[in-house]
């Protein structure tokens, strides 16, 4: 079963669906896949995979495949939890959690190695012209360089500004000191300022 799971299908847009229907679908798909049922947990999957690599993806930087990497390890260590779901949390914030869980993991274990400290060459990018000839997106720009940014820095950014944590929360998370935190989010946003100019940077991530 767990060979199944890690070779889903690429990535995928969550479905739309009605509130309503869609909540009733997701409560019986998380029932049958907490049975074991792989075809239900599929569905799953294609439902939360974007919102899942998403937020991967802006914690570890998009190099690489790592965010796809990390984004099927998540469902593989979902997939492994879920017989102990209780249905406490709504499954889509308990599977949002155990995403944010298995980034900082991953990044708590690449301290050691070389890391992307000071990646100017992605900001030399920013507001250039793609190979169409068009100027990027701001939205595109804005997530260049969070992606760019130190990787303590870019952790405390996203979970702060964009996930809602409190400087606690994230000081446990990444092993470091309150004000440390603090003074990491200090300097994530100072570096967007600077790249991408005051008119454009209001603090928040689209």
């Amino acid at each position: 079963m767990l060979n199944a799971v890690a070779e889903l299908p690429p990535l995928a847009e969550d479905a739309p669906a009605d509130a309503a229907a869609g909540a009733d679908v997701e409560a019986s798909l998380v029932r049958a896949a907490v049975e074991g049922d792989v075809v239900a947990f599929e569905a799953l999957y294609r439902r939360h995979s974007g919102r899942v690599h998403g937020v991967i993806g802006r914690l570890v930087g998009h190099h690489g495949t790592r965010a796809e990497d990390l984004t099927q390890e998540a469902f593989v260590r979902a997939w492994q939890a879920l017989p102990a779901f209780r249905f406490e949390a709504a499954f889509s914030t308990w599977l949002h959690r155990l995403a944010v869980n298995t980034a900082l993991m991953d990044m708590r274990s690449q301290r050691s190695r070389p890391q992307h400290e000071g990646d100017d060459d992605a900001f030399d990018l920013l507001g250039q012209a793609d190979s169409a000839g068009h100027t990027t997106a701001l939205s595109m720009d804005l997530e260049r360089a969070v992606a760019s940014l130190p990787p303590r820095a870019r952790a405390v950014l996203v979970l702060y500004d964009v996930e809602g944590w409190k400087h606690e929360e994230i000081a446990a998370e990444l092993g470091m000191a309150v004000g440390s935190s603090k003074a990491q989010l200090h300097r994530a946003r100072h570096l967007l300022r600077e790249r991408l100019g005051e008119a454009a940077w209001s603090g928040d991530i689209p």
